[in-house]
Parts: structure tokens; sequence; C-alpha cells
């Protein structure tokens, strides 16, 4: 989630070892249909309730990243209907608004009010600007949305794996801040970024698929160092 072409290791990974796997597109991501209006990620979750029950996928595993992981986490927090669950780089935390961030921000509501191109065109990351009108409402919606909430409620198994040179959402951010909310869930860190799935899959399979077909409680084996309940994984190739 939520553009199935980012889990493409994953997906021939598990379909060829025992899985039936369903890769979903999100509405306004990959192959899906565009927006007419602006969704939060409660419209998401919703959605994916929708998915899981016209076929059927009910007790399912789920796989989710970065903001697929707060879809699932506000699905999972309404009831359990899924199995296990695994979260790499998952986000959903609004940290507290530094002052740079405020001026920014109000630096661009003052610009708008004069140039409204001008200001889309200038302020915001290359890929916020990128967006078209309708996903740059739903962006706004989705990253001022707190989730940690709405972990507190999950009561599934969770693997959260979070790359330790990830610098979207780092692991002492939203990794600590999860793992401390969900209290059936194992924080790992691995070598990699915010696509440490892709960088290095092979690693990030093999934890996944001991997580899905061991027995709780789980505990990663091979190479690894616990500290403070947080499994660091080292380094292998690919």
């Amino acid at each position: 989630m939520s553009d199935s072409r980012s889990f493409y290791y994953q997906q021939k990974f598990f379909s060829n070892n025992g899985f039936f796997v369903t890769s979903p597109d999100f509405p306004g991501f990959g192959g899906s249909a565009p927006l007419t209006a602006a969704w939060s990620v409660g419209d998401y979750a919703d959605w994916l309730g929708d998915f899981i029950a016209a076929r059927n996928l009910f007790g399912a595993h789920i796989m989710a990243h970065s903001f697929g992981a707060r879809v699932a986490i506000k699905l999972l927090s309404k009831g359990n209907v899924a199995g296990k669950v695994v979260i790499v780089g998952g986000a959903g935390i609004v940290k507290p608004r530094t002052l740079s961030y405020r001026v920014k921000v109000g630096a661009y509501r003052l610009v708008r009010c004069v140039a409204p191109s001008f200001a889309e065109s200038r302020f915001g990351s290359r890929e916020y600007r990128a967006l078209p009108p309708v996903m740059k409402q739903s962006y706004k919606k989705i990253v001022n949305e707190d989730l940690l909430a709405d972990a507190s409620k999950i009561q599934n198994d969770v693997l959260l794996v979070y790359g330790r040179e990830d610098g979207v959402t780092p692991v002492n951010d939203e990794g600590i801040a999860f793992h401390s909310a969900i209290c059936r869930s194992i924080l790992v860190t691995m070598p990699g970024d915010h696509f440490c799935f892709c960088s290095r899959h092979q690693l990030f399979n093999e934890i996944v698929s001991d997580f899905l077909s061991g027995s709780s409680p789980y505990r990663p084996r091979g190479g690894r160092e616990e500290i403070n309940g947080v499994f660091h994984i080292r380094s292998q190739d690919n």
C-alpha cells in the first residue's frame, strides 16, 4: 500500500513462498482513477475496509509502508480485521511545529493572498508541488492527523521495521512512539533508509517471513542486538 508497485520484491518473494498476495492501488495512486475530492486518512481506511470485505480477506496479514501505514493504523484501530501486521517506515505522528516551520507557513499564507499561483509553485516540497490540486488537499488532511491514539487501540501482532538511515520517518521519532503505543508490537531496525524494504529486500523479506510464520512472541533470529527492547539487525548482503 498505497501503490502496488512499491512492494514489487515482496510480491514476488511471498507469492513464491506459499502466500496469496493481494496488492491494491489506493484511489488516486498507481493505476487507480484520480480523486474527485480530497480524502482523509479515515476515508482511505474506510475504502480499505470495503476492499477487504468485498474480497473476503478477513484475517489476512497486512504489510504497509509510510502513508499506507497511516491507513492500516486507522483501519485496525476500529477493529481487528487482519492477521499479523507489518509496518515499514510507518508515518503518522505530527511533530511539534518549530519556529522555522511556523515562519514558512505564515509566509506561504501571506503570499497566497496576493499571488496564489506563485505561492503554490514555490512553497512545499518538490513532491508536494507536483501533486494535482485535489491530492494537495488530501495531503494536507493526511499529514496533519496524528495517529498515536489510534495506534494504541490496535490488538494485532505488529512488526515495526525502520531503516536506521531513514530521514523521512526516523526510528527515534515514529518507530519508538508506535512501539510504545501498540501493546503487541516488536520494533526492528535494519540497514537502509525509508525504502530499506527495496534496497535490502532479501534481508527485509527474511525478517518478515520469520515474523509471519513464527509464533508469538516473535524474536528475530540471526545477527542482531537488542537494546532497550529494540532489535537492531546487523548488515547482510542482498
